[in-house]
Order: C-alpha cells, then sequence, then structure tokens
C-alpha cells in the first residue's frame, strides 16, 4: 500500500448503482427508498475533512445519480485502481452495497473498503468478508481520519477506536469512539465534488438544491423513529454502552452563517435542513431565520408541531421557508400517546393554524400501522382529517420496524412480523408487520388508496400547479409524484 509520504493515495467514495433490482435506498435521511435525490452531505463532510487533511487524490462517484448500470459499475472498477473504497450505507441500501462489495473484490481484491453509516453500525458482521473490510461504527469524520492516515502511512490500524474488523476469521470490536462536542471543529461539505448536479426538491420548487445540518440528534422517544442516517448510526452506537440516547450538539450560529454564505456563493438557491428537529427555541430559530433571509435562500425543516410558536410561525413565513415537515403520524390521542410521540391531536391543529396564518407551507407525515391499536376506521379518521386541514402536502407511509428501533423490538416480541427477522422494505408501498385488526395487505391498500385520494385530488393539484413558476419545475415534481405513486 502507497504512503502520502512518497506516492498519493487513491480514495474513491462510492455510491452504487441499483443491483438489486429494486428502487435506490435514500442514504441521507435512510429510512425511504429515493422519491428525489438529494446530496450526502454526511459523506461529503468525510470527503471535506480528508482533503483539509492533505490527501489530494479523492473521488467521489455516485452511479445513482446518473441511474448508471452494472455494467457501467464493473466497467469502472476494472480500470479503477482506489487504493480504499468508502461506502455510506443504511438498513435499506445494505444488500445492495454487498453485491458492489462482490464486484470490487472481483475487480480490485487489494482494495480497502472503508462502510459507515447506520447499516455497517447495527449489522456489522455482514458488511465484513475478508481483512480488508473495515466499518466504522457511529460518528465517522475523526475515525474515518485516523484510519485513512494509518492506512497510508503503512501504520496500524487494528487499535483504532470506533472500528470493527476480522481478525482470524472473527469479527473483533474496537471500544466506541466518543462523541464529538464541537461540530464547529468539522469543515463544510465538500459540495464542489458535486456541483455538476442539479438537485431539485419538489417540495422547495427551485434549483439549484442543497442540503445543510446545524445539529445532531433528537432528544424524544418515538419507538418508531429512523432519525437521519448520522444520527442513527450515532444513536445505534451510542446506546450500546450507555443505554440511552446520546446528547444533542448544535452547531454556533456564526457556523451556521459561514456555511450558508458559502453555499449562497456557490450559487444554490435552495436548502433542506436535515435536522432530526429544526427548532429548538425562538431565539435559536430567529438567528438562522435572519440568516435566511439576508442570503434570500429558501429554504425548509424538520419539526415538532409542540415546538410551533405563534412568534416562531411569524419568522419562519418572513425568511422564505417554503416547508416545515410535521412529523404527526395519527390524528388519534390512543395512537399518539402509545407511540410515545410527546404530542396531541390539539397540538397538531394549533401548529398547523399558525404555519398557515403565516403562509408556511406545511407537509404531513403520516405512518400507517405505527401501533397495534390502529383500524381501519381510525386510518380513516386521519385521511379525513389530513384532507380537512388542506396542507400543502402530505406523505403517507408504512411503519417499518427498523432495527434498533424500540419499535423493531416490541414487534419481535409480539409477534407482529411476518418474517422471522428484518427484511428491507419500501416503507411508500410495503409492510412486513400484521395486527390483530389489521393485515399487512390491509396496510398496503390503504396506503395506494390514500396516496391516490390525496395526491389526486383538486385541492393537492390546484395548490401545487399554483406554486410552479416554470415548466421545469412542474416535470421535476411529476417525477417525484410518479415514484411516490407506482416506484
Amino acid at each position: 500500500m502507497k504512503s502520502k509520504k512518497d506516492e498519493s493515495m487513491k480514495l474513491t467514495f462510492l455510491i452504487p448503482p441499483v443491483l438489486d433490482n429494486k428502487n435506490p435506498a435514500e442514504r441521507t435521511a435512510g429510512c425511504t427508498r429515493v422519491v428525489y435525490l438529494a446530496p450526502n452531505i454526511y459523506e461529503l463532510t468525510v470527503v471535506a475533512l480528508l482533503e483539509k487533511e492533505g490527501f489530494d487524490d479523492i473521488h467521489y462517484r455516485d452511479f445513482v445519480y446518473k441511474r448508471e448500470s452494472r455494467e457501467v459499475f464493473s466497467d469502472f472498477l476494472k480500470n479503477d485502481a482506489s487504493d480504499i473504497y468508502y461506502i455510506w450505507a443504511v438498513n435499506l441500501s445494505i444488500e445492495n452495497d454487498l453485491l458492489a462489495l462482490e464486484l470490487i473484490r472481483k475487480n480490485n481484491p487489494k482494495a480497502y473498503v472503508i462502510f459507515m453509516g447506520p447499516g455497517p453500525t447495527y449489522f456489522t458482521f455482514k458488511c465484513l468478508l475478508s481483512d480488508k473490510e473495515i466499518v466504522v461504527r457511529g460518528e465517522p469524520e475523526l475515525t474515518v481520519l485516523e484510519l485513512t492516515k494509518a492506512i497510508a502511512d503503512g501504520a496500524d490500524w487494528t487499535s483504532i477506536i470506533g472500528i470493527s474488523y476480522l481478525e482470524e476469521g472473527k469479527v473483533k470490536h474496537n471500544p466506541s469512539r466518543p462523541l464529538m462536542k464541537e461540530l464547529d471543529d468539522l469543515p463544510f461539505p465538500a459540495r464542489h465534488f458535486i456541483q455538476d448536479r442539479r438537485y431539485f426538491n419538489p417540495k422547495l420548487k427551485i434549483g439549484p438544491y442543497t442540503t445543510m445540518v446545524t445539529s445532531r440528534n433528537c432528544p424524544f422517544h418515538c419507538i418508531y423513529c429512523v432519525p437521519s442516517s448520522l444520527t442513527f448510526a450515532r444513536e445505534i452506537e451510542y446506546q450500546k454502552e450507555h443505554g440511552k440516547k446520546p446528547f444533542i450538539s448544535f452547531r454556533s450560529i456564526e457556523s451556521i452563517e459561514a456555511e450558508v454564505e458559502q453555499i449562497s456563493k456557490e450559487g444554490y438557491k435552495a436548502i433542506g435542513f436535515m435536522d432530526d428537529n429544526f427548532i429548538w427555541n425562538e431565539k435559536r430559530t430567529g438567528d438562522i431565520c435572519r440568516i435566511m433571509k439576508k442570503y434570500g435562500i429558501v429554504w425548509g425543516c424538520q419539526a415538532r408541531v409542540d415546538a410551533i410558536t405563534e412568534e416562531i410561525a411569524q419568522m419562519l413565513g418572513e425568511s422564505g421557508c417554503r416547508y416545515v415537515d410535521l412529523g404527526v403520524e395519527s390524528f388519534n390521542d390512543e395512537i399518539l400517546a402509545f407511540i410515545k410521540k410527546g404530542i396531541t391531536s390539539k397540538q397538531i391543529y394549533t401548529a398547523i393554524g399558525w404555519l398557515k396564518q403565516y403562509h408556511v407551507p406545511v407537509k404531513l407525515n403520516i405512518l400507517i400501522g405505527s401501533s397495534p391499536l390502529e383500524t381501519k376506521e381510525t386510518l380513516r379518521h386521519t385521511l379525513r382529517e389530513a384532507k380537512a386541514l388542506k396542507v400543502d402536502q402530505v406523505m403517507f407511509n408504512i411503519v417499518s420496524p427498523f432495527p434498533g428501533t424500540e419499535f423493531y423490538a416490541m414487534a419481535k416480541e409480539n409477534g407482529w412480523l411476518e418474517t422471522k427477522e428484518y427484511v428491507p422494505t419500501d416503507v411508500q408501498r410495503e409492510s412486513i408487520l400484521r395486527y390483530p385488526s389489521l393485515s399487512s395487505r390491509d396496510m398496503e391498500r390503504i396506503l395506494f388508496y390514500n396516496n391516490v385520494s390525496y395526491f389526486l385530488s383538486p385541492h393537492f393539484v390546484i395548490t401545487q400547479l399554483k406554486r410552479f413558476s416554470n415548466w421545469s419545475e412542474f416535470t421535476h415534481a411529476l417525477k417525484a409524484l410518479k415514484i411516490k405513486l407506482f416506484g
């Protein structure tokens, strides 16, 4: 293996193509299949850190963006001589990424393959087929940097904390790495590696679009929750040792403004904030709103309904906020209590009322089958309420028992799984759950009916058509809707 001291290491970050004949996994949110593409800023932050530390032969190869085939991927590997490949994997991508690993090994058996993300953090053993695979568990940045430096210098890397690897055919788990306390120490994501890609978020209706994060983690305890892929990896690893969720980390307002300024200079017109919970208090929210208004970038975020005040709704409305994603899941208070959502249906109506008052577009996220208390009638009630509220968008998904969540343990214990173990499914059309009052087929039929009933309703169609300013925006949104409804 070459050393930095004499010859530059070739480092390649891969997003493998679809190899398992399924819709590609969304690797930033981590819990769905792709509806519209978004840049993986978690991976690009690792790229930026390596670049900052002097690695100058870094490549970023995304085979999903251009829908490239297995043959194109194989040809690439045949002609590539990377020393290290990096793959950010989520639960839904693991099987596909293992197929990619087979092709890497066929063409480049001497290269290291470093896996990161929640998938490898939980399914560590699956990713270790030889002594050339290494799993970086949990928060990846500092571990990947230390590991890459050691490999580049020909040094022993087997004692580095935060990794797992094979030792004499057995999986060796080194101790966990402590979580970062200062997120401001990290460089901004290396967006210059993807400047040729015109990402578009139909909720923002303008491009080019990028994503950004101002905090890590969420203190709440929704039983089903799969947070953003970085947070999920962080949670899975931290809970192994501490038995609880990790602390929340925040970036400073100064760091946030500096990144927004850089994003603006790079020509981006829209930002989707990927924080698991964006709104914490009025002061922080107000500071960020002023930044967004200053640079004239439209944006959207995710928030809890109990965090929305009238003052915050007004700030959002005056600063170019084009959507707020609200995780409401159900309008039934018993179900909300069972899933430990920590909100009431009254709070849902109040938050939506304030946001609509200040002309902030609202998107509701609703889960089908989130509790064994769910029935066909509770689901009919939820659909009626969602339509009656006349918000801008509603996203219906079937709950999935993702390994690493409390809901997964409950599903196994109570026999709600239709399979012996978790099977990756597309939550936008498939169920592997069954309850006494609802079968998996019931949930799939209700999901399809809800989607067609809502997305083809006159209110939704007219509302969306009014918001488009050109044909390109309309066609992007139409493609996303087609994927949502029909795959």
